[in-house]
């Protein structure tokens, strides 16, 4: 099946060329076009629907008619002069609300959207005067905008609203301010959007400064880049379309996760291709670039597929997640790498059959032969000191894992953002109680359906007015028939707190059970309840992903290598691996950085890179270990070759991998830079130590023993000698 494709692509190459490029471009397009549509910016609904904030979200959405897109802006008025708001001022701030509930915003239309495919946001904003400082300093008006907050679109349909506020309260002499969640957003995606674009262009630059100096060639430096551009379009497009059709809501980082990983893993593919084509096209100086090229992509496709299919089964494994943005991340991953490993065993070889030895042109690399190089000097030092080079690589690895002692999750919602909605949300915590803007709301409803009142939920709002960490709690609002009730509870500190989480998943909730009178339900809802809830279901995930994952991992390995030993072996390695990198997060961002913890995705994320990734990279070495020990003579001299050819390939894959995710590491939101940073750091050590050092010593150390019960051919008793110069 793999030859065939492999065959077909380098006989009718620019068919194949043509194709993808017209899929790749349309459905790039309608990709970036339809995402958001289908992504899911509520952690809530991604909840399991047992849980207790996902049960208050449905009662809130079915008997108040909360909307699943409303996205909240407060709105700050205040004298200029400083003076506290007079009387007359109170009837210009209520009037002026009034009138902007009733005028309808419309969204301005941008050049990169197409009516009738992109959402228009255009709506009459919900405006309402919602609290006044003690003091009179100023009063908050609470504003409704129906829309995804991640969308382009809606950011512009915001800009519009701000500047008709502005508008308004300049001609009376006040002064404005806006935060919310998404006045938060768009605050935060300007002050990033020529940091992106400078990242963008310095991680795009040196994965081509790579390749240039690797290869010596222009082609082999942007073809790769190319090609995984038109890729990586498709595979966005896919995920986008099979949301669409499925119903399923993605979370909103789901696309760029998909972007960075088809970055780096379509241009490890493509480096594979390369690296192993031009060794033999130096082997084979006579032959046609094309059938070397049909020949190598064969080779090498099997080895990227077993690669390719491993992680699929890592991230698929994600499909037993309880929590919704797991769930949903892992099939959506899953999918693009699908699409990846086609272009690679389709797109990729017949760049290559069109190209031939142009590709490293003007290198005159194909017709010298190839030197040692630091690459031959590891394979020489693997071969002749495999004891000293495990024990080492190991050391290292077992040192940075340390760091897991005492490692906790951070739940947090993100760092405080900066800019002008970051200071209107100081001003406002400096004179009211950080619950104030961000309640933690109990929903009430009746079993028997019988109408509710206040007297019958005097007992549960004087409870809760009774929990310390709680400032006040509101009077109960009703819905049309009375069923259902919601209490609004303030908190003293920051909903988004670690304090607050623990605060309403223990006493709170505690004190709602107990309080709440016989016939009724109660469920606590609110940002505090939400992530709280998130806590639970991730940490159950955890416990159930890492082992299915492992266990599937290492089946496939059992499969693919036909050897009982070799599997062993990678796994204990990529684990000791995965250990090391998340002890070093621990250490950087918690035990140095004084952060709470490490973000509570971060370790499932780098399990499945680390493991995955390594397995990777494992799975090319150990391709060429097979292939070079099945020539025959010594063991550990076929471990020296096999480390000589996949070396470079390996290493300059591993960087521009790391590469594409230590971009994340300039982003405002903190959780993202941990991600990008020890991912990155994640892919360094499973190229450098794991797969260069660790995997091949082993195998030195082991001989063709590593291949039991199957064993490679070659002479048996070669297993005993060693490299010439021991």
């Amino acid at each position: 099946m793999i030859r065939a494709l492999t065959g077909f692509s380098t006989r009718r190459p620019w068919r194949v060329i043509a194709v993808w490029a017209v899929v790749g471009i349309v459905a790039s397009v309608l990709g970036q076009v339809l995402v958001f549509r289908v992504t899911h910016t509520d952690s809530a609904g991604f909840l399991p629907r047992e849980y207790g904030a996902a049960a208050a979200l449905r009662v809130a959405r079915e008997e108040f008619g909360a909307e699943p897109d409303v996205e909240a802006v407060t709105v700050l008025v205040a004298r200029r002069d400083g003076e506290p708001l007079g009387d007359a001022d109170r009837e210009r701030v209520a009037g002026v609300a009034r009138a902007l509930s009733h005028a309808r915003v419309e969204m301005p239309w941008a050049d990169e959207q197409i009516p009738g495919l992109s959402k228009d946001y255009s709506q009459v904003p919900g405006v309402e005067l919602t609290a006044t400082a003690p003091d009179g300093s100023f009063a908050l008006l609470g504003a409704r905008l129906r829309g995804n907050s991640t969308d382009p679109g809606m950011h512009a349909l915001y800009r519009v609203f701000q500047d008709r506020v502005q508008a308004e309260f300049d001609e009376a002499g006040m002064r404005t301010g806006f935060t919310g969640g998404l006045a938060d957003v768009v605050d935060r995606a300007d002050g990033e959007k020529t940091t992106r674009l400078v990242v963008g262009l310095v991680m795009l630059g040196l994965i081509v400064l790579v390749n240039v100096l690797v290869f010596r060639s222009v082609l082999a430096a942007f073809v790769p880049l190319l090609a995984v551009s038109v890729v990586g379009g498709a595979a966005a497009g896919t995920v986008v379309g099979a949301a669409l059709l499925t119903g399923f809501a993605l979370d909103p980082g789901t696309p760029s996760m998909i972007g960075t990983v088809l970055v780096g893993i379509g241009v490890d593919y493509f480096l594979f291709l390369l690296f192993r084509f031009r060794e033999e096209l130096r082997r084979r100086p006579e032959e046609h670039h094309r059938l070397v090229a049909a020949d190598v992509a064969g080779r090498v496709g099997t080895a990227v597929t077993s690669a390719a299919l491993t992680i699929v089964a890592a991230f698929a494994t994600l499909g037993v997640a309880t929590f919704g943005q797991f769930r949903v991340l892992g099939p959506s991953v899953a999918v693009s790498v699908l699409v990846m490993l086609l272009a690679s065993l389709t797109l990729m070889p017949a760049l290559l059959a069109v190209s031939g030895r142009r590709m490293f042109w003007p290198s005159k690399g194909l017709t010298k032969p190839a030197g040692p190089g630091p690459a031959g000097r590891t394979g020489e030092l693997v071969a002749r000191r495999p004891l000293l080079v495990f024990v080492a690589s190991a050391a290292l690895l077992g040192a940075l894992a340390v760091g897991v002692a005492g490692v906790r999750m951070d739940f947090g919602a993100g760092g405080t953002p900066r800019g002008t909605a970051a200071d209107t949300a100081r001003e406002i915590a400096g004179a009211l109680p950080p619950g104030v803007s961000d309640p933690t709301t109990v929903y009430v409803t009746a079993d028997d359906g019988r109408a509710l009142d206040a007297d019958g939920l005097r007992g549960l709002r004087g409870a809760l007015s009774g929990v310390a960490g709680v400032g006040s709690v509101a009077a109960p609002v009703f819905d049309a028939d009375r069923t259902a009730a919601r209490l609004d509870a303030y908190l003293t500190v920051d909903s988004r707190s670690e304090r607050a989480r623990a605060l309403v998943a223990g006493p709170v909730r505690e004190v709602v059970r107990e309080a709440t009178p016989p016939g009724l339900t109660a469920h606590v809802g609110g940002t505090a309840a939400v992530f709280a809830d998130v806590e639970t279901a991730v940490d159950r995930d955890l416990r159930t992903v890492f082992p299915v994952a492992a266990a599937l991992i290492a089946l496939i390995l059992v499969v693919l290598l036909r050897s009982l030993v070799a599997p062993v072996v990678l796994m204990l390695a990529v684990g000791l691996c995965f250990a090391a990198t998340l002890g070093a997060a621990a250490l950087v961002f918690q035990h140095l950085g004084g952060e709470p913890g490490v973000n509570f995705v971060l370790p499932l994320v780098l399990f499945l890179f680390v493991v995955a990734l390594g397995t990777d990279y494992n799975i090319l070495v150990s391709d060429r270990l097979r292939e070079e020990m099945a020539r025959g003579g010594p063991a550990r001299a076929a471990v020296a070759r096999a480390v000589r050819h996949t070396a470079p390939a390996i290493a300059t894959a591993g960087v521009v991998l790391a590469a594409s995710f230590g971009a994340l590491a300039v982003n405002a939101d903190p959780s993202t830079r941990q991600l990008g940073l020890a991912t990155a750091l994640g892919i360094l050590l499973s190229a450098f130590v794991l797969s260069l050092l660790l995997v091949p010593s082993a195998a030195a150390l082991l001989g063709r023993g590593m291949w039991w019960p199957s064993r490679a051919r070659g002479s048996a008793e070669a297993d005993g000698q060693e490299v010439t110069g021991r």
